[in-house]
């Protein structure tokens, strides 16, 4: 059984830079819009030529399935997970009636089941933006209610991680606020707060659940 941690926030929070330290020769990184990384590194796109890039970019749920598990690399990043469903949704936005919602909702939890079904040293790291509900709390965003009725994203996770943002300090929240869905296990970390650096956050994961510590970048 494969780890998967959910990483939450806001866009320019941190999410995507928090990945600098993994090394490319472990990480896979899933990318549903292409997009430059914001830090330097010898990440690559995969393609015929280049058969030992690390980077591939598509919002498919079934083509993001089968790249999961077709992978040797320990380490697997989607970023950002809520395009996966707003690209899906506004491709059939001419679609009438509620269909489409539930082809959505399954088409999520295709991926994130397969994110826990892995070998059992994988790490899958899901990142995605915040919204806030009705109600003031903060959580995944997804496209609305009607997919909200369908999938309980966070409640697939055992950790959910919240970027958060103070004096110029980038950092993780690891506990719940009383208005968010951040979570973590009991001893997995022990601050409230944790720099934003997902290299760190893996190999804390992999002490806590005695698992192959991965190789330094």
């Amino acid at each position: 059984m494969s780890i998967a941690t959910l990483i939450i926030g806001e866009s320019g929070t941190g999410k995507t830079s928090s990945m600098r330290n993994l090394p490319a020769s472990s990480t896979l990184l899933i990318q549903p819009v292409k997009k430059p990384l914001p830090f330097r590194s010898d990440w690559s796109a995969f393609s015929e030529a280049n058969k030992g890039g690390n980077i591939f970019t598509t919002d498919n749920s079934a083509q993001i399935v089968s790249i999961m598990r077709k992978t040797k690399r320990e380490v697997i990043v989607i970023d950002d997970f809520q395009y996966i469903l707003a690209n899906e949704y506004m491709r059939r936005s001419d679609e009438r009636g509620f269909d489409k919602f539930a082809d959505i909702g399954r088409h999520a939890w295709d991926i994130l089941s397969v994110a826990s079904e892995l070998a059992d040293t994988t790490r899958v790291y899901i990142l995605g933006h915040t919204q806030t509900d009705d109600f003031g709390k903060v959580k995944v965003k997804t496209i609305g209610k009607m997919l909200d009725e369908k999938i309980v994203i966070e409640g697939m996770f055992s950790t959910v991680l919240r970027t958060h943002v103070s004096n110029g300090e980038y950092q993780f929240s690891t506990r719940n606020n009383g208005s968010d869905t951040t979570k973590s296990p009991i001893g997995l970390f022990d601050a409230d707060y944790i720099d934003n650096d997902l290299a760190a956050v893996d190999a804390a994961i992999c002490d806590y659940y005695q698992l192959t510590q991965p190789q330094a970048a």
